[in-house]
């Protein structure tokens, strides 16, 4: 079973065992990082193990690591023998683990370490990319029977993550930690255990003067307790959420909650992917039984998909897949979460009568345009790219334009209800309000399928106008719960409804 091995960053011996003390119910063991140390706290770490009462592994990396020591090896091996020195008979007072780089070749610092029963971790660190041949190297790094080894690697593709996956398959045989570090890596840390890796590297995110060891590790509280870790095994089902950045959803919090309180064996984790391609792959390979689709694969998932409802046959964009035997099925929760959202908010059955503008022409306009229409209101869609627009419109005979002066005139005549489909205003996005030239009047209906932030610049304008607004939470918790159906073959348990709620947590 992995274990959660918490990062200590902090400048001071104290402010680590503080930490420590903190989280000390959800690590099974804890890394000292001797290198984040001011100079005089490095001299008294040997004393540190018996007051942290847990597993400790020392650890002192390098520059080149990704570390912070830059004073020379001579010194870094000084420090790593006085760690070990005077060791004692009673292990609990010795370093249970020292980290040694596959390339550091000091035998008497090996044999101090297996002299008092401190096990070596041997590791190897690539902050630039993934090795061609991960397995190959991993059994290299592999010399003696009672090491551990370690392999860390930037993920710089979805590819680099899948060979990291096949790497730990073929060497099955060896005990060995494996990590992608950096955006794309961030499941190597929740599914350790799919992955075959006996640790997880994890920091306390909220201590703000102890940053994270490496690129990518998520807070040791959320690992625990929101993605249940310990409790993930190799029956365990993976679900997910695939998207590019995906630097903001709330589905693993809604998904991971409903497994918690039904106490189904299942994880649903993100998986920023920047080729669908590559993530399909590691989707078969893992495997994952369902997946949430988000920006930018609304639409290029379909030629992945073996068979698709009615629903993304007419629409055009996919955001819900899940296993068949074999293959992929493909349906569109979008649709009835929009329309469900939308008529609950301005209190009708219908858009008969109603003009509405769309901004944005991607997947998920694709499955707004379509509820517009069924439900009988009249459309302009606008977008940056007027073509792309146009293409969507002409399927419905509703009006289209750029995002130009020509295209916001027009908007006065479909001014009802406004609706905003696409990523501006989201944490990190380039553009903030898409419509930032149009002033509104105070009458209209307006809805941001945007959800973090609350409120988007956008809606704060429509706001301090006097205009009715809403953010994505409630289509995203609606269109959550027919995912759900999907993914599990049964109606959303009614009592959990008001149990489970996006960004509340």
């Amino acid at each position: 079973m992995a274990k959660i091995c918490l990062c200590l960053t902090a400048k001071t011996l104290e402010r680590d065992l503080e930490i420590l003390g903190r989280y000390r119910k959800f690590a099974d063991l804890a890394e000292l990082r001797v290198d984040c140390l001011d100079p005089d706290e490095r001299l008294l770490v040997r004393g540190f193990p018996e007051q942290a009462g847990l597993p400790v592994i020392l650890t002192i990396r390098r520059d080149i690591d990704g570390g912070h020591f830059t004073s020379g090896e001579g010194s870094r091996i000084n420090l790593l023998a006085r760690g070990l020195a005077y060791a004692d008979t009673d292990r609990r007072r010795n370093f249970a683990y020292v980290d040694i780089e596959d390339d550091l070749d000091v035998p008497s610092l090996e044999e101090a370490a297996r002299t008092f029963g401190t096990r070596i971790i041997r590791s190897y660190h690539n902050i630039r990319g993934a090795e061609e041949d991960i397995a190959a190297k991993l059994r290299s790094l592999s010399r003696v029977g009672d090491e551990l080894v370690k392999i860390s690697l930037a993920a710089n593709s979805t590819a680099d993550v899948l060979r990291l996956l096949r790497a730990g398959r073929e060497t099955a045989g060896i005990e060995k930690i494996l990590i992608c570090m950096g955006h794309y890596g961030i499941y190597t840390r929740i599914l350790a255990e799919k992955f075959g890796s006996s640790l997880s590297y994890v920091s306390a995110l909220g201590e703000k003067d102890a940053p994270p060891a490496a690129p990518g590790q998520i807070d040791i509280q959320e690992l625990a307790e929101l993605y249940r870790f310990r409790e993930i095994t190799g029956t365990t089902k993976v679900y997910g959420v695939v998207g590019r950045p995906l630097r903001v959803t709330g589905s693993p919090w809604f998904f991971n909650t409903v497994f918690s309180l039904e106490n189904t064996d299942a994880v649903y984790a993100p998986f920023p992917s920047d080729s669908i391609g590559s993530f399909m792959e590691l989707a078969e390979e893992l495997p994952l039984e369902g997946v949430s689709v988000t920006v930018p694969y609304k639409e290029e998932i379909l030629p992945f998909l073996s068979r698709r409802s009615a629903a993304v046959e007419s629409i055009g964009a996919c955001n819900t897949i899940s296993r068949l035997a074999p293959g992929w099925f493909g349906t569109n929760t979008d649709a009835p979460g929009f329309s469900d959202s939308l008529l609950d908010f301005i209190g009708r059955k219908d858009l008969k009568r109603q003009k509405i503008t769309v901004i944005g022409a991607g997947g998920a306009a694709r499955a707004v345009v379509s509820e517009l229409f069924r439900l009988g209101g009249k459309a302009l869609i606008l977008n940056r790219t007027g073509m792309r627009a146009k293409e969507l419109a002409s399927r419905y005979r509703f009006a289209w334009g750029g995002l130009d002066n020509q295209g916001l005139e027009t908007m006065e005549k479909y001014s009802d209800i406004i609706i905003q489909t696409t990523p501006a205003g989201m944490e990190g996005s380039e553009v903030q309000d898409p419509l930032d030239t149009y002033s509104f009047s105070g009458r209209e209906a307006v809805m941001d399928l945007v959800y973090k932030p609350e409120l988007t610049p956008f809606l704060r304008r429509a706001a301090d106008s006097g205009c009715r607004i809403l953010n994505g939470y409630d289509m995203l918790l609606r269109q959550a719960r027919y995912q759900y159906v999907q993914f599990m073959g049964k109606e959303f348990p009614a009592q959990l409804v008001p149990r489970v709620q996006f960004g509340r947590r």
